[in-house]
């Protein structure tokens, strides 16, 4: 029986679109069901809803305490929680009811480069500054601190000496189109076994 996915995101939602897209073409059962935000008339509601998957905002308030957000989760029978550049900190309440079943992609190899207020083009960034010599991505179950929930896998990508945040980034986003959803499909697979 397939398992329903939850994506929390707050911003473009490229990473949120992959995934959906990329379980609708496997078919079946199960899949993106539901994309949440922290975050009103952000593009991964567009892109979400063009793929037909239903997109409700959360306020603040009401996100911090995480009671509506597991009311909403139960009511679309939610297995799994996907992070997709997501920038709230996950309530207790959902860590609780949601056991190694949440997970987040960091655009660096952790713990390299992690922490709160690292995301995005401020972690390509700061590796470039870094003189780094590789950059990638790591899939984690997130805990209550940021960046540091247990690592499920890394992939990594060379950095050039010349290269820019913008070159990293691009090599990163690609690691993350081609992994991320094969990690959470694989994930799926592993729950009820």
């Amino acid at each position: 029986m397939g398992k329903n996915v939850a994506i929390l995101a707050s911003g473009n939602g490229t990473n949120a679109e992959n995934i959906i897209r990329y379980f609708q073409e496997k078919g079946g059962e199960g899949g993106v069901v539901l994309v949440v935000s922290n975050r009103q008339n952000v593009n991964v509601f567009k892109r979400a809803e063009n793929l037909h998957v239903p997109c409700i905002y959360i306020s603040k308030e009401k996100w911090t305490t995480g009671e509506e957000v597991l009311k909403l989760l139960a009511d679309y029978r939610v297995d799994f929680i996907v992070l997709a550049g997501f920038l709230a900190k996950v309530p207790d309440a959902l860590l609780h009811a949601y056991p190694q079943r949440i997970i987040n992609i960091h655009p660096s190899l952790l713990p390299k480069f992690g922490g709160k207020g690292m995301y995005g083009d401020r972690v390509h960034q700061a590796v470039v500054e870094a003189g780094e010599r590789e950059s990638g991505i790591t899939i984690q179950y997130i805990n209550e601190h940021y960046d540091e929930g247990d690592i499920i896998a890394q992939f990594r990508c060379p950095v050039f000496p010349k290269d820019t945040a913008e070159d990293v980034a691009v090599r990163v986003h690609a690691l993350e189109y081609e992994h991320y959803p094969q990690v959470i499909e694989r994930l799926l697979a592993e729950i009820d076994k």
